[in-house]
């Protein structure tokens, strides 16, 4: 008991502590939005159509103050900084925004693929001139001679909604296993050509580059040609290597074994490495958002709207 209480003042002056942050930075908030304008967002009407405004429409005064546009602004950036807050621990702010991503996310794309891809791929094979008369008017109205092919997709959509029932839950295994299976061998082939094939093709190369062979506009000369490819053989028989079980890594297998190592080191610290850096991409653009389009504490371009 005596270890607790100390525990518990101490959360409660944290607790305090990001409260009166929290104060002062909503008070900053309120006074950049009211007398510096932060977070506005202008537009321009052209040919019917409210594009985002730029700096010559405002000189020239065709830039007007958008309310809707300003209000996306201000909750993109809240739910912004509800997501920065899991940083801190978990909490309700992270909860709520990561709930409003996800299901809006999942309603977008419901929406998107009900209009995209049930109604023109499959309700417009069906009854063309229904779909034509108050969904799709460019469509022709002639059916397909094997219109009624698509009666199967539709009876195995239907059966896919019987996962919804509290009975009956068996029957939409039937189109999920028949889903997963076509798609494992569409996707199966399309990775053995792309990835399988054209990794093999890509690794046979001639191990000397003669000079006649080099094209005159080539950037690298045949020598340091010649090394790539010579690099290239090596690293991939190494790493094969090394995934060669039948012998005991000792000796010259066991050295070759352990370059390939180091090749698959290096093959994975570089993909890993792309990963971070597009990952800090999206974070620089995240807080470019938030410091020039909400806070207007930098203009990278020089022309601020509404200043």
């Amino acid at each position: 008991m005596a270890e607790t209480a100390p525990t518990l003042e101490s959360n409660r002056d944290a607790s305090k502590a990001w409260a009166v942050l929290g104060l002062i930075f909503a008070c900053l908030l309120l006074y950049r939005a009211i007398f510096v304008g932060a977070g506005s967002a202008y537009v321009t009407e052209v040919d019917g159509q409210y594009l985002s405004a730029t700096h010559n429409d405002f000189v020239v005064g065709t830039a007007v103050f958008s309310p809707v546009r300003t209000i996306g602004v201000w909750v993109s950036a809240l739910l912004t900084l509800c997501v920065f807050s899991f940083l801190y621990r978990d909490n309700p702010f992270y909860k709520f925004s990561e709930s409003v991503f996800v299901g809006v996310s999942a309603a977008y794309w419901m929406v998107i693929a009900f209009w995209t891809v049930v109604i023109p791929n499959l309700l417009g094979k069906l009854w063309p001139s229904w779909i034509q008369s108050w969904a799709m008017p460019g469509i022709t109205t002639v059916r397909d001679d094997t219109w009624w092919l698509y009666l199967i997709p539709l009876a195995l959509g239907g059966m896919l909604l019987w996962r919804l029932s509290p009975r009956g839950a068996w029957v939409a295994r039937w189109p999920l296993a028949f889903i997963i299976g076509s798609t494992a061998g569409i996707r199966l082939v399309g990775f053995i050509q792309a990835d399988f094939i054209g990794q093999i093709r890509n690794t046979i190369k001639p191990v000397i580059i003669a000079p006649e062979a080099v094209e005159v506009a080539a950037a690298v000369s045949p020598f340091w040609q010649s090394v790539q490819n010579i690099l290239l053989i090596v690293s991939v028989l190494s790493a094969l290597v090394y995934f060669f079980f039948s012998f005991e890594h000792v000796g010259v297998v066991g050295h070759v074994s352990r370059f390939g190592i180091w090749v698959l080191m290096v093959t994975f610290g570089a993909a890993f490495g792309y990963t971070v850096m597009g990952r800090i991409a999206l974070l620089a653009i995240r807080f470019e958002f938030l410091f020039d389009d909400w806070l207007w504490l930098i203009d990278p371009t020089g022309h601020r709207l509404g200043m």
